[in-house]
């Protein structure tokens, strides 16, 4: 499949742009860590129009997230989240991580990717793992 030559200049400009937003609307630079407290902070400041600048760091830093978990997750078997069937929207997503932001202050701190990881397993948690006793059954 062929991809369009304004994908790449259009890519880089969303992360240039994202960028920039970020540092001038959250009040760090990109070598920062970014926080769980400065991503729901820029998640709660976006608009109904996916282009803007916040709104696309808000859910590309999201869906990269997701992403890299659902890689991880087939290698090693081990999952943090499950989502439902269907998904989620992004944006019910994305509104569900400012609410949780807000009532877990604690963790406003922590690196953004760490929030949002325990956002995940608290709102999407992973059916429970059958238990194995360890014992065979005696074959007669």
């Amino acid at each position: 499949m062929r991809r369009a030559s304004w994908l790449p200049a259009t890519i880089l400009a969303l992360g240039l742009g994202a960028g920039s937003a970020l540092a001038q609307g959250a009040n760090t630079t990109m070598a920062e860590p970014v926080t769980t407290a400065t991503l729901a902070s820029i998640c709660a400041a976006t608009s109904p129009n996916a282009e803007s600048p916040l709104t696309a760091y808000c859910r590309g830093f999201m869906v990269g997230a997701g992403q890299y978990h659902a890689s991880v997750s087939a290698a090693t078997g081990r999952r943090i989240f499950c989502l439902p069937e269907p998904s989620p929207t992004i944006e019910s997503v994305q509104g569900s991580f400012v609410a949780w932001a807000r009532a877990n202050t604690q963790h406003g701190q922590d690196r953004a990717v760490d929030g949002l990881m325990r956002f995940a397993a608290a709102t999407y948690p992973c059916p429970a793992e059958p238990a194995t006793t360890g014992t065979r059954t005696r074959q007669r």
